[in-house]
């Protein structure tokens, strides 16, 4: 007799790899003949744009470029501060043994530090650290019996599990662009630095699609041709739906977003008005929360049964939490008494990340690099300083198992010269976590009538309870139903059995 089943079918997300990395960038660069010779370089900064990533065998790999602008002191007679923009190419690879074409790749890269060292007037030698957070999870669609329809007096042991399955994935590409105005009285002539942050990122998730909404704040220093210094800001909003078939509003969404590449054109001389185009690439994978009915035991007192099963993994508890660590300081800084900050680079690092009691621990530091004007003089200097922080978030949910993706974005950002000579420090950094646990899953995939084997006939067996023992265990073993034997033995709760205990087993005759 062939066994009749009713299959149903899970995604199960899983994952496979987390990794933190850094690597270096270095590049010699030329000064353009445009350019004056440089003396010293006074502050780098850059943008990470991503061309490509990949998952191969054995490793990953990313392809792109580091916007960078590098103020430096000119070589001319007035010794004003110059700019030059260069871009720093970079294609590196990480060995990651579980990594498997098809899998699914989050990468996360930050600048740790540029240097700038001057070789000689006509050229440099530029430097980067850029730190790496590689996430590698794979999906995997599993089929198991949850029913079995032609085996009358078949005994099934389910078990509930929570799960969370991937509904599907999907990215976009959308531009931020605006053009921005400057003072009627500056006329441009070189840009010196340009900041880019997304902030306000929120989801909408309807029918099939989710819409992506977030706003990306531009600040941009700038020199104009009578070698004044000022600094201009935008925020441009970002707008991009992702189609991921079969998502709904009950379900949930993690989106990443990636500058992939920036473009920034001075308007004419007459517009006084400097264009900004940013291309981003949005990427969302969509959670349903599933409850699973799964069979994990079965047999039947009139025929043997024979199956096969299999462990899988699958997530469970997935879901983002987001706090604030606020930053209060006052930092004493003689050399800026008196002067103007036209800009300050806020870069959070996490030295440190561990779990305890349901809680994540961090230890980091915030790099602080400013610039500003001398007491008031036309050129400008930078000063970093570096503020150590502590920080604790905590989940019912969290152990030290648990799959921890941890992003910071800088909130707010306020930063006061007062008479006393220092300077009065707020910053918020926005930790959000995305987190999730793995559970191992036991299910059955294939069931199949053993002809060759007899089942036992009797009508009533003595039996004492053994130490793991369960009714379970004892009704599939002598054939019987766990109803059968709580019936005969007057027992009310069907877990509630103990060592030594005398059972009467009857003969199912269903």
């Amino acid at each position: 007799m062939a066994i009749e089943t009713v299959k149903d079918s899970l995604c199960v997300n899983q994952v496979i790899s987390q990794k933190t990395n850094n690597f270096i960038i270095e590049d010699d660069v030329i000064v353009p003949d445009i350019k004056p010779d440089i003396i010293n370089a006074v502050s780098t900064s850059g943008t990470i744009c991503i061309y490509k990533k990949e998952i191969l065998n054995g490793k990953v790999k990313v392809e792109g470029k580091i916007d960078t602008y590098i103020m430096y002191l000119a070589d001319t007679e007035d010794g004003y501060i110059r700019s030059l923009n260069t871009n720093l190419e970079f294609s590196q690879s990480f060995n990651i043994p579980e990594a498997q074409e098809g899998m699914d790749l989050s990468l996360d890269l930050n600048v740790r530090s540029i240097d700038c060292r001057v070789l000689n007037g006509r050229k440099i030698n530029l430097r980067a650290i850029v730190d790496a957070n590689i996430v590698i999870s794979a999906n995997e669609n599993v089929d198991f019996i949850k029913q079995v329809d032609n085996v009358g007096d078949v005994q099934v042991l389910n078990k509930t599990f929570n799960v969370n399955s991937l509904v599907g994935s999907g990215e976009t590409k959308t531009y931020a662009k605006d053009t921005i105005k400057l003072n009627e009285t500056d006329n441009l002539a070189e840009i010196m630095k340009c900041n880019f942050r997304i902030l306000n990122k929120d989801v909408k998730i309807s029918y099939n699609k989710v819409l992506v909404k977030s706003d990306l704040e531009a600040k941009i220093l700038y020199l104009t041709d009578d070698n004044r210094i000022n600094s201009v800001e935008t925020i441009i909003p970002i707008m991009g739906f992702i189609d991921v078939q079969d998502i709904n509003e009950e379900n949930m969404c993690d989106v990443k977003y990636e500058i992939c590449n920036v473009v920034i054109e001075p308007k004419s001389v007459e517009e006084h008005a400097i264009y900004i185009e940013v291309e981003i690439k949005i990427h969302g994978e969509a959670y349903q929360n599933k409850e699973l009915n799964i069979i994990q035991d079965l047999y039947s007192p009139s025929v043997e049964l024979n199956f096969t099963q299999k462990q899988i993994q699958a997530m469970q508890t997935k879901k983002t939490i987001q706090d604030t660590c606020s930053i209060r300081d006052k930092q004493i800084i003689p050399e800026m008494h008196g002067g103007k900050i036209y800009d300050v680079d806020v870069m959070p690092f996490i030295l440190k990340q561990s779990v305890s009691n349901n809680k994540i621990l961090y230890e980091g530091e915030v790099k602080l690099n400013f610039v500003y004007s001398v007491n008031n003089f036309s050129g400008i200097d930078t000063k970093e300083i570096t503020l150590p922080f502590n920080f604790s978030m905590q989940s019912d949910d969290i152990d030290t198992n648990t799959n921890i993706d941890t992003s910071i974005e800088v909130g707010l950002q306020n930063f006061v010269v007062t008479s006393d000579e220092s300077i009065d420090i707020k910053v918020d950094l926005i930790f959000k976590v995305s987190m999730s646990n793995n559970a191992k899953i036991n299910v059955i995939d294939g069931v199949e009538i053993d002809e060759n084997k007899n089942v036992y006939k009797y009508s009533m067996v003595i039996y004492f309870v053994k130490p793991g023992d369960s009714l379970w265990k004892i009704a599939k073993k002598f054939g019987s139903t766990v109803a059968a034997i709580a019936e005969v033995n007057n027992i009310e709760q069907i877990d509630n059995i103990s060592v030594g205990q005398q059972l009467f087993i009857p003969r199912y005759n269903g």
